[in-house]
């Protein structure tokens, strides 16, 4: 009896694991993500010249195919880079909000990685197993001003069921030709959102989105669910506490809804704020091994048998009001009154945490921010370009301002901070 229980520890101890099964639980391509950055590429804002300038060279390169889908209301190409030759294919598409490019820096990178990095393991499986489609900036018109609507006011992304754009049309074609198998959405999210109420600023969202109102998991929403699952899994343990899952309501005017009624599993990523990353190079770092980790869970079918537990623990979305809630101190007016009132600010720019704005004043008691601080028997001087004539002075929610905090109400007092410092 002995003699058997030892051969099977030995088994045990001798059988290694193979490297594609623990793909499941953490994410691979950290020392890609940086060893092909595109270095053209180096802040969140860049318009379409600026990417393909950098890009361009990379055609041909590697087995790498560029070529344009379609044109921007305003006439800019919109392109599409091809990769790998395998039976199962797979789109990823981002930017189709003009300032959402986190995911179009990390295509960039991935771009690269595709034409430069032969005789990398993951690249010829990839190669081998995927024909990998990718449209990195699908609305350039939007990017050329850094804002979220294409040239003609419309959101790209609520218009899936119309088709009214050029940009819409074009993506809709291109996944009708390739009739992928699975699909990447790509987005930026907003910086005042938190994992579940009073959890910690989120990082990365994931959804596997409904196909239909009932919300139902057939079997094309599923497999995105168990990929988002492998994601889910490397991400907790990445960044514990700074991921969420995105509202599932199924919108029938929006294109990974219907993608996925379309029978391609997509799977939603937007990427929200990381600390002390204001042109959010970290989150493209994390955007590249997101995407490679879904490309090797496919690749090796290893997301067939992922347990989705680790996507369906994930808290929600939270919607914060303001990034910072002053509390418990008294603004002093130009004539000297004192008003016992908190006030709740915000950043025009939530990522960068620059120019900060007044969003409320008065009893904010349940309104929620980001951070808080407590000045609780302190005296606040709010400084605002409506503020400055102490003869018309007035507070105007919404305009920029700068709070300076003393101990007494006079100017004489002892200042004991400044916002911002």
């Amino acid at each position: 009896m002995s003699r058997i229980v030892t051969v099977v520890v030995l088994l045990l101890i001798t059988v290694p694991v193979p490297a594609r099964a623990q793909a499941c639980c953490r994410l691979i391509g950290a020392e890609i993500a940086e060893r092909y950055r595109v270095a053209a590429i180096a802040e969140r804002r860049f318009t379409h010249d600026e990417l393909w300038r950098a890009l361009a060279p990379l055609d041909g390169v590697g087995g790498v195919r560029m070529a344009d889908v379609g044109r921007s209301v305003q006439g800019r190409a919109i392109r599409a880079v091809t990769f790998g030759t395998g039976p199962v294919r797979v789109l990823l598409w981002s930017q189709m909000h003009g300032d959402e490019s986190t995911a179009t820096m990390a295509l960039a990178d991935m771009i690269r990685f595709f034409a430069e990095g032969a005789g990398d393991p993951l690249r010829a499986a990839i190669a081998e197993r995927l024909t990998v489609t990718m449209v990195p900036m699908l609305n350039p018109d939007g990017a050329e001003r850094f804002q979220r609507y294409d040239a003609a006011g419309v959101d790209v992304n609520r218009d899936a069921r119309r088709l009214a754009t050029p940009e819409a049309q074009a993506l809709k074609a291109l996944r009708d030709s390739l009739e992928p198998a699975f699909g990447f959405n790509l987005h930026d999210q907003g910086a005042r959102t938190t994992a579940g109420s009073g959890g910690r600023q989120v990082a990365i969202a994931l959804l596997a989105p409904a196909a239909d109102s009932a919300r139902s998991w057939g079997s094309v929403r599923t497999r995105a669910r168990q990929v988002a699952a492998v994601l889910a899994s490397g991400l907790e343990k990445a960044y514990p506490g700074r991921t969420a899952k995105y509202d599932d309501t199924f919108n029938p005017r929006a294109f990974g809804d219907l993608i996925q009624q379309w029978g391609t599993s997509t799977v939603l990523i937007e990427s929200g704020v990381l600390p002390d990353d204001p042109q959010k190079q970290e989150l493209r770092r994390v955007n590249v091994m997101l995407l490679l980790t879904a490309l090797d869970a496919i690749a090796a079918g290893s997301y067939e048998s992922a347990a989705v537990e680790p996507y369906e623990a994930l808290p929600f979305n939270h919607d914060v009001s303001a990034d910072l809630l002053v509390r418990g101190g008294s603004v002093v007016l130009p004539d000297g009154a004192v008003l016992p009132v908190d006030l709740a600010l915000s950043y025009a720019d939530p990522v960068a945490r620059r120019g900060l704005t007044l969003r409320d004043v008065g009893d904010l008691e349940g309104v929620s921010a980001l951070d808080t601080l407590d000045v609780s028997g302190q005296y606040l001087e709010v400084l605002a370009p409506s503020a400055l004539d102490p003869g018309n002075w007035w507070l105007a929610r919404g305009e920029p301002v700068a709070i300076v905090v003393r101990r007494g109400p006079q100017r004489s007092d002892e200042v004991v901070l400044r916002l911002p410092p």
